[in-house]
């Protein structure tokens, strides 16, 4: 059955993986650290929420990277859940999300690899720890949906005698 799939099946099952891929290659540059990220997610928070003190901002901006950190993992381990699905349909849904966290687990841990070269980057095993957790619990949300959506199949009088 994969032989009979061509070249283009295969780009469409897994461009968003290779899309999300390069999206952390890219943020994973200098442009990217703390020191580059704070004066513009301080003036959008302010925007929206008014002045912050350098103390509370401090931990705002800890906690405004780290969610960053979980949904876009997250979302990669979605668009790896997808591309599993689709390459595998015959294997188990829960299966796929094993595949999808694995996946998901080498990008992150390749993303933390190369930081620790950057100048003003860090490093932390706790980040990997952070993105599979997003994965984990945005494919699990996926499987639930789909899991529930499902329409039931109603065993009627007439079903029933045939």
């Amino acid at each position: 059955m994969l032989n009979k799939r061509g070249a283009g099946f295969w780009i469409h099952a897994w461009w968003p993986v290779a899309l999300g891929a390069a999206l952390i290659a890219f943020e994973s540059s200098p442009r990217f650290g703390t020191d580059h990220t704070s004066g513009p997610l301080r003036w959008i928070w302010q925007s929206i929420f008014g002045p912050v003190s350098n103390v509370h901002w401090e931990l705002i901006h800890v906690c405004i990277r780290k969610s960053g950190h979980f949904v876009g993992y997250g979302m990669i381990g979605l668009a790896w859940l997808r591309a599993w699905k689709m390459s595998l349909p015959r294997m188990r849904m829960l299966f796929d999300i094993a595949l999808a966290v694995l996946g998901t687990a080498v990008i992150a841990s390749g993303d933390e690899f190369h930081q620790r070269f950057l100048p003003n980057r860090g490093s932390s095993p706790w980040d990997v720890l952070l993105d599979c957790c997003g994965a984990v619990i945005m494919c699990l949300l996926a499987w639930t949906i789909v899991r529930f959506s499902r329409p039931k199949l109603q065993l009627t009088k007439q079903t029933v005698g045939r």
